[in-house]
């Protein structure tokens, strides 16, 4: 019984790939990727497209060699230089009376005159990394902030201080930071070189003139209501909205094939476990029958190693691109907000100019340098975006890929390898009978 399990996935714009995921039970699930006229977005900007014909015709608009590259150059590569660079390893847990936290060294090394020393080695916890998010989003408004992975789990269903958790979070926490260190504006914010590099974090006044810059933004922007959201980040919104609900979809999908893995696991490991026992019963049969149970725990390793793959690495990057969405709606409603300032402020000056002629105050055009700041800084943060977005999803899919061939490989490899020995033994039982 083959089940064929298809839905869209905006990669780039209308860049999609078909492959394996998983076989379980008997049943072959596969994910395709298809572009369709009512998902295509290149970079937020609405195309036409058109199903391929075939998975060959697939594979080629998916472009996954390095003319990809060319057309997706990150739009700081002309004046960025890597001299920042950061690693997060190495979690320890604490255990005290108050409470149990995982720490995780943060280590830096840098070329960077704002820095006093060319290397530094911190310890930080999660939420230094939240203090962190927080005082980006509160100093660059304008700008993209990477996500944090999430901070609270389910109690019962996940244990946040088994080693596949805490491995999981470190692997997340190390791309938030190296993603943050190398924006050309984010890199150079003091926030971020005293988390790199102070001992302690000061981090109460930091929240508290966060709340206090809060209600300051919901009270000047309360008041005005955006006209007419500019075409390219209506776009921008619909592709977000529409990328969301693809990523949503394969989430589902790939956490009930992850689920019908883990039972077929079971399954396929007491299945071997009866092998073994018959062979200790049946002295003539035992040499094959010991195959066969060897072939069965290669293919349970396999298994295992291709689920631990879907669970650690393909649902990471997901999940990541789902709060990815979420923070840069997050950037665009700030964006609609001080728009919306601008045209309030600008209404009001011309109804003043017109009564008493007063010329057009400073704060109206303060207000659209910052739009054009916001404009300016967003845009530039999408296209870095759509960038990095189509390098994670490339290595995503070929790495699924990858990993689904290594499977297979090994499992044919097993049970061809039993063939060999059943005509052994029927070589040697030809033998005996002709003696």
């Amino acid at each position: 019984l083959t089940e064929s399990i298809t839905i869209a996935l905006p990669v780039g714009g209308s860049l999609f790939a078909a492959f394996p995921v998983a076989a379980s039970k008997g049943n072959v699930a596969t994910l395709s990727y298809l572009s369709t006229q009512e998902a295509g977005l290149t970079n937020g900007t609405p195309v036409e497209t058109s199903s391929p014909a075939s998975a060959s015709s697939l594979f080629n608009r998916l472009q996954l060699d390095d003319e990809l590259e060319a057309d997706a150059r990150d739009p700081y590569a002309s004046t960025e230089t890597r001299d920042l660079f950061v690693t997060v390893d190495d979690p320890k847990k604490h255990v005290s009376t108050m409470e149990t936290y995982i720490t995780y060294r943060v280590s830096t090394k840098t070329s960077r005159i704002e820095f006093d020393l060319p290397e530094y080695c911190v310890r930080r916890r999660y939420q230094d990394f939240d203090w962190l998010r927080i005082k980006l989003e509160d100093s660059q408004p304008t700008h993209l902030i990477p996500p944090l992975p999430e901070k609270f789990v389910m109690k019962g269903v996940v244990d946040r201080f088994s080693e596949e958790f805490v491995e999981t979070r470190m692997k997340a926490l190390d791309k938030f930071l190296k993603r943050v260190a190398d924006h050309p504006v984010l890199s150079f914010n003091p926030h971020l070189n005293a988390f790199l590099s102070a001992k302690d974090l000061n981090k109460r006044q930091g929240l508290a003139l966060l709340t206090k810059v809060g209600e300051s933004v919901k009270h000047v922007t309360g008041g005005y209501k955006l006209r007419i959201r500019p075409a390219e980040f209506c776009a921008m919104g619909e592709y977000l909205d529409t990328f969301s609900q693809k990523l949503g979809t394969i989430d589902r999908i790939a956490q009930r094939i992850l689920k019908e893995q883990s039972e077929y696991l079971t399954e396929l490991r007491e299945y071997g476990t009866v092998y073994s026992s018959w062979a200790a019963s049946e002295e003539e049969l035992q040499r094959p029958l010991e195959g066969v149970a060897s072939c069965v725990t290669t293919c349970c390793g396999a298994l295992e190693g291709l689920s631990d793959n879907m669970s650690q690495d393909f649902l990471p990057v997901l999940r990541e691109y789902l709060l990815y969405i979420e923070s840069m709606k997050n950037v665009l409603r700030k964006r609609d907000q001080s728009q919306a300032e601008y045209e309030g402020r600008l209404e009001a000056a011309i109804l003043r100019k017109q009564e008493d002629r007063t010329p057009m105050p400073v704060e109206v055009e303060k207000c659209q340098d910052k739009v054009e700041c916001f404009n300016a800084d967003l845009k530039a943060d999408w296209e870095r975006w759509q960038s990095n977005k189509r390098q994670d999803f490339k290595l995503l899919l070929t790495g699924v890929a990858d990993k689904n061939i290594n499977h297979y490989e090994k499992c044919q490899a097993a049970w061809e390898s039993l063939i060999t020995l059943l005509q052994d033994k029927q070589t040697e039982d030809k033998t005996s009978e002709t003696n």
